[in-house]
């Protein structure tokens, strides 16, 4: 901000006319809240949210791989509605009522998600996340595009780091997805109460299966790790051998005497923002 003081009077009017010409979510003001308010007598718990409806979506537009076929799934009115009716059931739940950690984690872990796609779709074609996140003028999807539940509004990124972070369960960074190619694998099946431990599990183990996401140099006793490893380094330990000690439980058997050996060095691999985009027959 303190570049703008250089700016001459001339000029920044001409901003703040240029400013005022853009439509108001692209003017750094928080876009209109996704889902909806539910009077406080018609709130549920976490254990009562039918995740059904965002299962079969996954179903239909998400392949094996965890790429989405956008074009598709915003074509379809039915399809599109059927999201938003979703995100407006999800706005139903109740923060405050009783529901055991997995209903949660299986609620903020789906809501991360549906609302990501949601705001994919709502700017789609694009080719990244990363073209709507302004960090001083303009929408910023991780910020402006809030969630309601149980009346008030949760954004992405109060989401991930005001909510799940604090759940004490870092296999949430291998399930929530940004829409990029850097990202975990997007299940394409919905988070359970019943299921939520088994599919963290699956999604940590399959997370270390892929070269961008993990690499090792035995010969160099260097490891190469996703950015994201990096980003949340204290989410799995306070310290980096208890971190590689943590990942190993998920990595191949062959990388685990490295991970909790002596002197490993750790390196961290480029993160990929393309959108991540079911590749077109």
């Amino acid at each position: 901000m303190s570049g703008l003081k250089s700016l001459s009077r001339s000029a920044m009017r001409a901003l703040g006319i240029m400013l005022l010409s853009l439509p108001q979510s692209h003017r750094g003001e928080a876009a209109e809240a996704i889902g909806q308010h539910w009077p406080a007598n018609q709130q549920i718990s976490m254990t009562q949210i039918d995740h059904s409806t965002f299962d079969r979506l996954l179903k239909k537009h998400v392949d094996a791989e965890g790429m989405v076929n956008y074009a598709a799934w915003k074509a379809s009115q039915t399809d599109r509605s059927a999201l938003q009716n979703y995100l407006k059931h999800l706005s139903r739940a109740n923060p405050r009522a009783t529901a055991s950690k997995q209903a949660q984690l299986a609620f903020w872990i789906n809501a991360y998600n549906a609302l990501t796609l949601e705001g994919i779709m709502q700017v789609y074609p694009t080719s990244s996340i990363r073209n709507h996140t302004a960090k001083v003028f303009g929408y910023n999807i991780w910020n402006d595009l809030p969630l309601v539940v149980g009346g008030k509004n949760h954004s992405l990124n109060q989401i991930e780091h005001d909510i799940l972070r604090k759940m004490n369960e870092p296999r949430i960074h291998f399930a929530i997805v940004c829409a990029s190619i850097g990202c975990p694998k997007l299940r394409n099946e919905a988070y359970t109460m019943e299921k939520t431990d088994a599919q963290l599990t699956a999604n940590a183990i399959d997370f270390f299966q892929h070269q961008k996401h993990f690499q090792i140099k035995p010969t160099q006793n260097t490891i190469y790790l996703s950015s994201i490893l990096d980003w949340f380094a204290t989410d799995f330990g306070s310290t980096q051998s208890e971190q590689l000690r943590y990942i190993a439980k998920f990595s191949p058997k062959s990388s685990r005497p490295l991970l909790t050996g002596q002197n490993v060095t750790v390196k961290y691999l480029d993160y990929n923002w393309g959108l991540n985009l079911k590749p077109s027959r």
